[in-house]
């Protein structure tokens, strides 16, 4: 899979291409539905298809931009990368730097200097709520006039009575569901980064964690969770607190912690991926270290206990 970052890029397709664009946050069952159709209508036309994604997602973008708190996001890029590639749907991806010049853009001029002019678009697939262009002006019916390439939206995909989005995916991972998560992704979410040095206040009450380092986007998770990690080690279950730390911390910044059972080596510099299987409680500002350490303990206790129904 071949990307390119920026507006800067050429990406050259002199055949042309078949083509969707969207955040693909979290790379969810509706996204997928949306690849498997691209990947057919792009060998049927022996096209490439290329994936037009944004970074930052435009709502973060405003959000900075008025002040207004970070929205949710699933997947930090290259988390949402890995899960495109393994669709196997993908042959490139374009990611565009969502910025002020960028927003102002006309409908007709996104349509003309990058579908037509940069990526020779022969066929695109849309979401049925897919806008774009200043003011948001730019639709479905837009694209469907012009008439040098062939442009079709996909209906959306239902899970248990509700659109299968990435809001509907956030809501369900703040809210604590991470079962109705699974099906919503197709598997567990998860998480990825490398384990870089922390306060180590875990070793001194004998649970010594991996501080994975995450982008610095805002995260729908809050809480303990019984997880699976998976790194050079291969795979074991562990339990891992996402949060705040309340109780030892007054950092704004969510940290990612795990606890790997039955595992004494060192992590330093690897990465790891970890996978929310259960939430087991929401993150509590405890009155003393010795109030945290006793929770902790039955958290460990929980998680090695915790069967996957």
């Amino acid at each position: 899979m071949k990307i390119w970052f920026g507006q800067g890029c050429s990406p050259d397709f002199p055949q042309g291409a078949a083509v969707t664009i969207g955040n693909f946050d979290g790379v969810h069952i509706g996204h997928r539905h949306i690849l498997r159709r691209l990947r057919e209508e792009a060998k049927s036309r022996n096209l490439p298809v290329v994936v037009v994604i944004f970074e930052p997602q435009p709502q973060e973008f405003f959000a900075a931009k008025s002040g207004r708190p970070l929205p949710y996001r699933l997947s930090p890029l290259r988390r949402k990368l890995k899960l495109l590639k393994e669709t196997g749907c993908v042959d490139a991806v374009w990611i565009l730097r969502f910025n002020q010049a960028f927003a102002d853009m006309e409908a007709q001029t996104f349509i003309s200097s990058l579908l037509r002019d940069t990526l020779n678009t022969k066929y695109l697939l849309i979401g049925d709520d897919f806008r774009f262009g200043a003011g948001r002006v730019g639709d479905f019916d837009l694209l469907q006039k012009q008439q040098d390439m062939v442009t079709e939206r996909t209906p959306s995909v239902i899970t248990e009575n509700i659109r299968t989005s990435s809001t509907a995916v956030r809501k369900a991972l703040s809210d604590g569901l991470m079962d109705y998560a699974k099906k919503l992704l197709g598997d567990y979410y998860s998480l990825g980064g490398r384990v870089k040095h922390g306060a180590k206040l875990g070793r001194t009450i004998g649970c010594p964690t991996a501080n994975v380092q995450l982008p610095n986007h805002h995260y729908a998770l809050s809480g303990v969770f019984v997880v699976e990690v998976e790194g050079q080690f291969g795979k074991r279950r562990g339990v891992a607190s996402f949060g705040y730390n309340p109780t030892v911390s007054s950092n704004s910044r969510q940290k990612l912690e795990v606890h790997i059972f039955d595992f004494g080596g060192d992590l330093y510099g690897q990465r790891i991926e970890v996978r929310f299987l259960h939430k087991l409680r929401d993150e509590v500002k405890f009155d003393s270290i010795d109030e945290l350490k006793q929770q902790i303990w039955a958290d460990m206790d929980a998680a090695r206990n915790w069967v996957c129904a």
